[in-house]
């Protein structure tokens, strides 16, 4: 959790979107190649619905989300139109916790494989790192 006294890194959306995509592109083959159906978006912070419905008391509880059918839960016999599977990263709460530029794009990789995990079915104390 941040450090009340300590100032949130000031960085612009447009950077924050450039250290997601060093993130990614920095990523093993194997884990871009799981993101190709996948859409990834960056929000400012994540919603009180979503907080409320995760039963989290504050926004830094909560880095990144996936939200989709993880393909272990998916049939060829379901029914179409499902919205594709989606990770957003909240920058908000990745700026509150890291100190450098550096920091942040480690967060942002270490929660978007995060987020890949859950895609494939992978509970929390699962995940590959």
């Amino acid at each position: 959790m941040a450090h009340p006294s300590r100032r949130p890194l000031s960085i612009s959306s447009e950077e924050f979107d450039g250290l997601v995509r060093k993130a990614v592109d920095g990523l093993p083959e194997r884990y871009r190649r799981l993101l190709k159906n996948v859409a990834l978006v960056v929000e400012a912070e994540p919603s009180r619905e979503v907080l409320d419905e995760l039963e989290l008391d504050t926004e830094d509880d909560l880095l990144g989300l996936y939200s989709g059918i993880s393909v272990d839960k998916m049939s060829f016999f379901d029914p179409g139109g499902h919205l594709p599977a989606r990770i957003s990263i909240y920058r908000g709460p990745i700026l509150r916790l890291c100190r450098t530029a550096d920091e942040v794009v480690q967060e942002v990789r270490d929660t978007v494989v995060h987020e890949i995990g859950h895609h494939f079915g992978l509970g929390d104390d699962e995940m590959p790192y």
